[in-house]
């Protein structure tokens, strides 16, 4: 009996009908399916350390260190060119996409070593297997994977690696305006949801 109760919980919900149309079954939201949307440091590191036993660890490290760093959607992620690596210099030109402003960023060590291990004949600093750029269905099929192998006790999917770049540098102390353009947020509204949740806002609320 209770065999025939646990095949019944894993079958996919069945679509809905209303009003005599059929409808797909509800999605979850996020709040349903995670506490939160972001990812701590030490949630990175552990990434990271998955990717290193991975199908592809150079370029899997490379693609977390990256998109975490420089808070990238995947759409950036994806779309980044090896001409937008100034070696010399070590910055990275960052191309914002949904209306973000532009910048440059430092790139610092592990990033460069991260780059230079994956650098290739193609234009695009990320490829598939195939040699040619990575879409945005490969990226978050990598991400979960990782998440999965890392043992996180949600699903992890890419655009919280740029959350976790604003709560990290919120929590670092930096000003929500510095922040804003390090993002590419061209409203200041955007960038406060990281500052909001700082706990270094009440470090000095009591004081034993």
């Amino acid at each position: 009996m209770n065999q025939i109760i646990d095949l019944a919980s894993r079958r996919k919900p069945l679509p809905i009908s209303v009003n005599g149309r059929v409808h797909p079954p509800r999605r979850k939201s996020n709040a349903e399916t995670r506490t939160r949307e972001y990812l701590t440091p030490d949630e990175i590191a552990r990434l990271i350390k998955a990717a290193k036993a991975g199908r592809y660890p150079a370029r899997d490290q490379a693609l977390i260190e990256i998109a975490y760093r420089h808070g990238l959607r995947v759409s950036e992620l994806i779309a980044l060119r090896w001409d937008q690596i100034d070696w010399k210099a070590g910055t990275i030109h960052v191309n914002r996409l949904k209306g973000g402003i532009p910048s440059v960023h430092p790139l610092r060590g592990p990033e460069l070593r991260a780059l230079r291990s994956i650098k290739s004949e193609s234009s695009y600093v990320f490829c598939s297997e195939r040699g040619g750029p990575m879409t945005a269905s490969n990226v978050r099929k990598i991400v979960a994977k990782l998440g999965t192998e890392a043992k996180m006790p949600f699903s992890v999917h890419p655009h919280m690696l740029r959350h976790s770049t604003g709560y990290k540098l919120a929590n670092d102390g930096h000003d929500t305006r510095s922040l804003a353009h390090y993002l590419g947020h061209a409203n200041l509204q955007n960038t406060a949801r990281y500052t909001a949740l700082s706990p270094n806002r009440f470090k000095d609320f009591f004081k034993d």
